[in-house]
């Protein structure tokens, strides 16, 4: 079973290869039939290399199906201009899921029936779960960018961009005990969601070995996720400073919403599931100011790669790029280099192709926009520094809000 993160190597090994992240390039709207790839590729000398997509685009989770689909889309334009992979241009198809196992299924089996011979997906971590039964019957090769419960990634096929529940819920456990942020913590989670009590179990754990004291936990499942009052008056009368929330940022919304009603005015700290927390329709984002998620992507950090990247992506899409995009970006940038570390070929059976690259994917490091010096393991367990981000939220003079997250 896979379920160990190790620590970030110090040194990277010497026959690994690096992504090289060019300046990246708007390729405008995504396609009305949902695909991308230059159909003169395939008469191109090293042929046509199919690779599908698989998130949900419609539903409540479709921002983040969305931002894979678009920064994927933005990748293949970028590796088709700059000579493909191996001569081969790419061919994407991305379907949707609509967070739904059984869709989920479904899509795939869409995707095989177009030719797909490597997948990129599923976004998230129920519909992953499902699908990498297929892929593993199938040998195929499989990178989800975001699916992040243990057993989206449980066969030797697959493997994933961005941390396990387990690992952020540890990650986040030490950050705030390291960081002295607060002494007594109230957990939320959603117990009828593997995201959510997969990080929650590995936080209370960690928990034990760091300097705070967990004074409520307290559940709410999928029949019941519009009143959290219950669970922030238990909060409040814990006296808890800081709130984890691992959980996604609808229901984020509604807790925060709802605790500045009863006067209730903790720290509020999450993971990748609060990315788009600044995007709920009608929620006034004042209320987010100083919140702070785990996430590995900033879109407001300097570096030359992550300002290009925001930019093509906010001149092609005409907004800031979410966590899920950069995710999404970096795989099929990992995707291309272990096939050109594998050496594949367009006519290699699905299998053949799925075992050279799970065995390159052990071989590759990867400089990318959610890492630096990204090494895999054989159980496909991603190793990368993880960082923390805090909401920050300005006003104009005319009075509209904006927020960003800053480095912390």
């Amino acid at each position: 079973m896979k379920n160990v993160w190790k620590k970030v190597a110090a040194l990277c090994v010497a026959a690994a290869m690096a992504v090289p992240f060019t300046g990246c390039q708007s390729n405008g709207n995504s396609t009305a039939d949902n695909s991308t790839g230059d159909n003169a590729g395939t008469a191109a000398e090293g042929g046509v290399l199919k690779i599908g997509g698989i998130g949900p685009v419609t539903g409540g989770a479709a921002l983040y199906g969305i931002a894979v689909k678009n920064a994927a889309e933005l990748a293949v334009k970028e590796i088709n201009e700059n000579g493909g992979i191996n001569g081969m241009q790419v061919e994407f198809k991305f379907e949707d899921d609509v967070h739904d196992a059984e869709k989920s299924v479904n899509a795939y089996n869409s995707l095989k029936d177009w030719g797909m011979q490597i997948l990129m997906g599923s976004v998230t971590s129920t519909p992953c779960q499902a699908v990498v039964e297929e892929t593993h019957n199938d040998n195929m090769f499989q990178l989800t960018p975001s699916g992040s419960a243990v057993e989206s990634i449980k066969y030797d096929n697959a493997f994933r961009v961005c941390f396990s529940d387990p690992n952020q819920g540890s990650a986040s456990a030490k950050y705030i005990g390291e960081n002295g942020i607060a002494s007594k913590v109230a957990v939320i989670y959603n117990s009828s969601d593997v995201y959510s009590t997969g990080i929650y179990e590995k936080f209370a754990e960690e928990a034990e070995n760091q300097p705070f004291e967990i004074v409520s936990a307290e559940a709410f499942t999928d029949d019941s996720k519009s009143d959290f009052t219950v669970q922030i008056t238990k909060a409040k009368d814990a006296g808890a400073e800081l709130v984890f929330l691992p959980i996604y940022f609808q229901e984020a919304s509604l807790i925060l919403q709802q605790a500045n009603s009863l006067g209730y005015a903790p720290k509020y700290f999450g993971c990748d599931g609060l990315d788009g927390l600044l995007d709920v329709e009608n929620f006034d984002i004042s209320l987010a100011e100083g919140v702070m998620l785990l996430t590995p992507f900033a879109a407001d950090a300097t570096d030359d790669a992550t300002v290009s990247f925001v930019k093509a992506y906010t001149d092609a899409y005409g907004e800031t790029p979410i966590q899920f995009a950069a995710d999404a970006y970096d795989a099929l940038y990992i995707i291309k280099a272990a096939a050109e570390k594998a050496g594949i070929t367009a006519d290699m059976s699905v299998s053949d192709m799925g075992t050279a690259l799970s065995k390159a994917m052990t071989e590759i490091t990867v400089d990318g926009l959610t890492g630096s010096g990204i090494t895999w393991d054989a159980a496909g367990e991603p190793t990368k520094e993880p960082k923390a981000v805090k909401i920050v939220i300005t006003e104009a003079e005319d009075g509209t809000k904006s927020g960003a997250y800053a480095a912390m």
